[in-house]
């Protein structure tokens, strides 16, 4: 008879000591739990080992993609449940990942239904749902790649299997923490493209900026999320000038140096 396959849920994180309980909580009934802090100055460490948690630290920050590297290889299930602090697996989700776990498929990974808190509304359009995000997977077989923000899981030709059951995600509780937030993704985002020979023109951060509007309003429904949906767009549009103004920049300010 084949040995039970076991789960381990891996978390980093940095001073999310207001949402971290809930998702620790979500998920205790995991053989085991790993949490990789990145430097917190709140009670984000203290709660983990409250919960039972593995707890590692590394403060050599080298982007998402990299911590979620060396924080699966702190884990010692057979399988990975990748989680953010602000995240909950719902009881129709647990029952799924419960499944899979007692008869998996190495050669599957797994992808969850994010249903995404927006100033009090949960959404259902504007891109933002089911925006399904592949979060289950061996161990041995799958890792996330080396991107500094906007990190995905290297599954190669793996099939993906959708699971049954939402990932709740609180996204934007409070509006200015979450575009502070945008405002960090937006420079690594620029920082990363540049490294990687991309270039953008002037009249280009306007006309994405344009474009993620009209995709987020129009395109993907956003305006049947009522007010959320609307000012979700023109939060997009905002993200999206932040990023390609910053890329810009960073290709203006090249051409300054060489010309001084």
């Amino acid at each position: 008879m084949s040995r039970k396959k076991r789960l381990s849920v891996v978390i980093i994180t940095k001073n999310v000591a207001d949402v971290l309980p809930e998702c620790l909580a979500s998920v205790a009934w995991a053989d085991e739990i790993v949490v990789l802090d990145s430097g917190s100055e709140d009670n984000t460490r203290a709660i983990a080992q409250r919960f039972g948690a593995k707890i590692r630290v590394n403060t050599a920050w080298q982007g998402f993609g990299r911590q979620r590297q060396l924080a699966q290889q702190y884990a010692s299930g057979d399988y990975i449940f990748m989680i953010d602090a602000d995240e909950r697996v719902t009881p129709e989700l647990k029952t799924a990942i419960e499944a899979v776990i007692a008869a998996p498929d190495k050669d599957a990974v797994y992808s969850c239904a994010r249903r995404s808190l927006f100033l009090g509304r949960f959404m259902r359009h504007s891109g933002w749902y089911p925006d399904r995000v592949t979060r289950l997977y061996s161990k041995n077989h799958y890792h996330y790649n080396d991107n500094l923000v906007h990190e995905t899981l290297n599954s190669g030709t793996a099939r993906v299997i959708p699971l049954r059951g939402d990932l709740l995600h609180l996204t934007c509780q409070n509006l200015l923490s979450f575009q502070h937030k945008q405002l960090n993704y937006a420079e690594a985002w620029a920082a990363q493209h540049y490294q990687q020979g991309k270039r953008c023109h002037y009249f280009a951060i306007f006309s994405h900026c344009l474009g993620a509007f009209c995709k987020t309003w129009l395109l993907r429904a956003g305006f049947l999320d009522g007010k959320q949906g609307l000012l979700l767009a023109l939060v997009n549009a905002h993200y999206t000038f932040n990023k390609y103004a910053a890329l810009w920049a960073l290709s203006y300010q090249q051409r300054a140096n060489k010309g001084s």
